[in-house]
């Protein structure tokens, strides 16, 4: 089997064949003349070849020496050069972040994608809208911006705020008003989520506020459980981020405390360290930290 030279070998050689001497070698490589003497004599008894002819005023390289010489002198200049590229980019992340998010959360981040995009224009944003909790692990996205009471033990990342949610009702629907507090839910109409959303606190919450009986609507996403409320088919539990800026919806009475859930910034352990992903994390965390209280259900449509 052929032995490989390396990088450290290739140095020793251009280094003897620019000082032409092995004391200023070692010198320029940082060295003892010891060392250095040993590193050629093993180097040119693995390959098998004599690298430099020893005369009394230095070292005079041969044919092959001369060929490795050239080999480290190109080399050594496309490192210096990318070293020069690195640094005109002052190493500003890039690269591509593929960010997961729900349906819901779109109108409230694409801002703040927006202003990354222009904080850090080196970095290609791909975002994949659904309701499915991807898997980080098998990189199907990178970073998931998602409410969830406990992240999964597999993830790391923060808590950006905490998410309430209230009843509403259609503003201005046809009628007497309704009272300001939720006191007869089976005085209303309602409308809730089918059995895609079964497993979600809200739904649970609603199975035991509202009859059955009164159930008049069913939808597979909060979206459209928005609409219906805003088209005055009946009430619904929604996240007040979603509901108090909707000028078509009021809230109904105060928000519900076993339905508070957090916002969470998450992504696998093996990228928080990665320079386009800690940037991303960082500057999302920021940006809804500005938004705490529309989330937290403290900024209301008026």
């Amino acid at each position: 089997m052929q032995e490989r030279i390396g990088w450290d070998g290739m140095r020793l050689v251009l280094a003897i064949g620019t000082t032409g001497t092995l004391t200023g070698a070692a010198r320029s490589l940082g060295i003892d003349h010891s060392t250095a003497f040993r590193w050629l004599g093993a180097l040119e008894a693995r390959l098998g070849v004599r690298l430099f002819d020893r005369a009394r005023d230095g070292y005079a390289a041969t044919p092959a020496g001369e060929a490795i010489i050239a080999a480290a002198a190109r080399m050594d200049a496309e490192l210096a050069g990318l070293e020069r590229l690195l640094a005109g980019q002052d190493l500003r992340p890039s690269g591509t972040v593929r960010v997961t998010t729900t349906d819901t959360l779109i109108p409230v981040l694409m801002p703040c994608l927006a202003d990354f995009r222009r904080s850090f224009p080196g970095i290609v944003l791909e975002v994949v809208v659904t309701n499915a909790f991807l898997s980080l692990t098998r990189r199907d996205a990178d970073v998931a911006i998602r409410p969830v009471a406990e992240p999964p033990d597999t993830l790391v990342g923060r808590r950006a705020a905490t998410i309430a949610t209230a009843v509403y009702a259609a503003r201005g629907a046809a009628g007497s008003p309704e009272p300001e507090t939720p006191d007869d839910p089976a005085g209303h109409d309602w409308v809730g989520p089918d059995d895609s959303l079964a497993h979600t606190g809200f739904a649970k919450w609603q199975r035991g506020a509202a009859p059955e009986e009164r159930v008049v609507l069913r939808a597979s996403t909060l979206l459209g459980l928005q609409a219906a409320v805003r088209a005055g088919l009946g009430r619904a539990a929604l996240p007040c981020f979603l509901a108090d800026p909707d000028p078509g919806l009021r809230r109904i009475g105060h928000t519900i405390p076993e339905l508070e859930t957090g916002l969470w910034l998450l992504t696998h352990p093996d990228l928080r360290k990665v320079a386009r992903i800690r940037a991303f994390l960082d500057f999302m965390a920021e940006e809804i930290g500005r938004r705490r209280p529309l989330f937290a259900g403290l900024v209301t449509a008026g």
